[in-house]
């Protein structure tokens, strides 16, 4: 067994997405000592290029954290149909890919509740990284939860770009989110990669309330980041490697919400000052709600617009 992951854009170390594919790897090396090999793309053309190397050089099973990456997982995958793969917020209809999705607007719907609830201007935000339907997702979970706690709350929204380059922009995020702040917002949730960092950053400097995304990032301005909304990629990354290590890997497609334990949010000692306990029981019959039916959140993707 030789485990392989490539990242998505915006380094391995993003407290976001990619950091939480470390983590996932991280505990299986640390439980079983087999070791992995992990790969950073700087470019586009560096994704495919990394995920052949790995596939070539008998690398089994290659876990790819990026729907950008989706060509190329069609195309090596089609190559090498003796290596497994597995690639994250994308579907690859080949016998030897898992696709793993997530149902990020159940997850944002909760931690738009909680931003609701903690918002004392009625004005929330959101500022996501490339201009993309999956962020878009994001954007309109988090706007239901908010409406959910108050039907009058304005949300603010604003993407960081159109490129690869939106994912690690710190410096664009902290003035996107400082523009929010000035136009009254007091609560602002990033789904931004590393660009999220500035996001958190100047929702510190200004003395409002941020949400991190994918990781638990309530650690990185404590008492400031009211939650972070969970999104379970390490796991996916661990399981995948389980999984091959115990000869029951399976291929097709995974949709991991609020209900399978995919998403969430996250409390912590960083941040369980800021959640009341009328916030608790809000999110927690929610989060209930969500998980019976009672409640459905409305996903972006499925049509490409955001109830208002």
């Amino acid at each position: 067994m030789k485990p392989a992951l490539v990242y998505a854009n915006g380094g391995k170390f993003d407290k976001s997405m990619n950091e939480a594919a470390y983590g996932g790897a991280e505990k299986f090396k640390n439980e079983t000592g087999i070791e992995y090999r992990d790969f950073e793309p700087t470019a586009e053309a560096q994704g495919e290029q990394a995920i052949r190397n790995f596939a070539s050089r008998g690398f089994n099973p290659v876990v790819v954290v990026s729907f950008s990456w989706t060509s190329a997982v069609q195309k090596v995958a089609a190559e090498y149909p003796d290596t497994k793969f597995v690639i994250v917020d994308a579907v690859v209809d080949l016998p030897n890919v898992r696709s793993v999705l997530y149902k990020e607007q159940e997850g944002s719907y909760l931690v738009g509740l909680l931003a609701g609830m903690a918002s004392k201007t009625g004005k929330v935000g959101f500022v996501g990284g490339m201009d993309i339907p999956l962020i878009r997702k994001f954007g309109c979970g988090y706007k239901q939860g908010a409406r959910a706690a108050n039907a009058d709350i304005k949300v603010l929204q604003n993407m960081t770009g159109t490129t690869r380059t939106a994912w690690r922009d710190p410096v664009r995020g902290g003035e996107l989110a400082k523009n929010q702040i000035d136009q009254g917002v007091d609560v602002i949730f990033a789904a931004a990669g590393a660009t999220g960092l500035g996001v958190l950053q100047a929702a510190a400097d200004n003395g409002k309330l941020s949400i991190g995304v994918d990781s638990n990032q309530n650690f990185v301005h404590p008492g400031s980041v009211l939650t972070s909304m969970i999104k379970r990629v390490d796991l996916t990354v661990y399981n995948a490697y389980a999984d091959f290590r115990k000869e029951a890997f399976t291929a097709g497609k995974q949709t991991l919400g609020v209900a399978e334990g995919g998403v969430g949010y996250a409390v912590d000692d960083n941040n369980k000052n800021l959640i009341t306990p009328e916030m608790t029981a809000a999110v927690e019959k929610a989060k209930a709600n969500i998980i019976s039916g009672v409640v459905t959140v409305h996903d972006y993707m499925s049509d490409n617009s955001c109830p208002d």
